[in-house]
């Protein structure tokens, strides 16, 4: 699994890719994407690189920021997420280059960008450390990489009741579920930095608060972006799908009502960030 964009939605196709556009950016990543922005301090001519980029809401939100002085790249595994970047109304600012490649192996030449963002994948690649060393191969010196991971899932009732209820119903662990949540401890994320050989790292605590369309809505969306990662959810056939979907919603029913204001699911979330700076000008 080679980012959090791909479990999130299962990327079986451009059409999860569609529905991770159409509903999760506008209800969660692009607040996400306004506090990594504002923490990254962008500079007019910078070079950004948006790792795991998925639709791209880091990346777009990033290109007014650097200008056309800058440059813009998003990197991501999955095609078909790639492809609904593509056709994403394209900011003011810099141009943005979408490429399909792997965060353990960048396509990206050493030393060729100021900043590195990745927004929520870092707990979704198989090797953590690898990912942050290349996160420092490709930045050029005195460049920083701004990593966000959210914190514990017991902050987060709504999604705990329902990673809780779908690692049940499909008798999996829960770690196999929240993977989101999986690196929550703030030293551990600074150490990976450290470890990677970045010379100064801090790491700051952020929350937001999420608004996401119909409790109706919002119940099989957040089942399948939990379920996605999870082989035993893939094997379900369609019925058995849909029954899984109905208890996890009578499960989770009493605690997605005390989070339903005017139409929506309204809950803070709280992440980790990660800023990381290489030694030099």
């Amino acid at each position: 699994m080679a980012d959090s964009k791909q479990a999130l939605t299962g990327r079986q196709g451009g059409g999860q890719a569609e529905v991770y556009e159409a509903y999760f950016v506008p209800a969660m990543f692009a607040r996400w994407a306004g506090a990594l922005i504002e923490l990254a301090g962008l500079r007019e001519g910078d070079r950004v690189l948006d790792i795991a980029c998925g639709t791209g809401i880091v990346a777009r939100t990033a290109a007014p920021r650097v200008g056309q002085a800058g440059s813009v790249v998003g990197v991501d595994m999955n095609e078909a997420m790639l492809a609904v970047a593509t056709e994403a109304v394209v900011p003011r600012g810099a141009a943005i280059q979408w490429l399909q490649g792997d965060a353990l192996a960048l396509p990206i030449t050493s030393g060729s960008a100021d900043v590195t963002l990745c927004q929520h994948a870092l707990t979704f690649f198989p090797d953590r450390g690898a990912a942050v060393r290349e996160m420092h191969r490709v930045l050029a010196p005195g460049g920083r990489a701004l990593t966000m991971v959210l914190q514990r899932l017991d902050l987060h009732p709504v999604f705990e009741a329902l990673m809780e209820s779908v690692a049940r119903h499909l008798d999996v662990p829960l770690p196999g579920v929240a993977i989101p949540f999986a690196l929550p401890d703030a030293g551990a994320l600074g150490s990976l930095h450290t470890e990677a050989g970045f010379a100064e790292v801090e790491v700051r605590p952020i929350s937001a608060t999420m608004r996401f369309p119909g409790p109706e809505t919002f119940v099989p969306m957040a089942v399948m972006s939990s379920a996605a990662a999870v082989p035993a959810f893939a094997e379900l056939d369609d019925p058995h799908k849909a029954a899984l979907m109905g208890a996890i919603a009578r499960d989770c029913a009493a605690v997605v009502a005390a989070h339903a204001v005017d139409g929506e699911v309204v809950f803070d979330m709280h992440a980790h960030v990660a800023i990381a700076r290489l030694s030099g000008n």
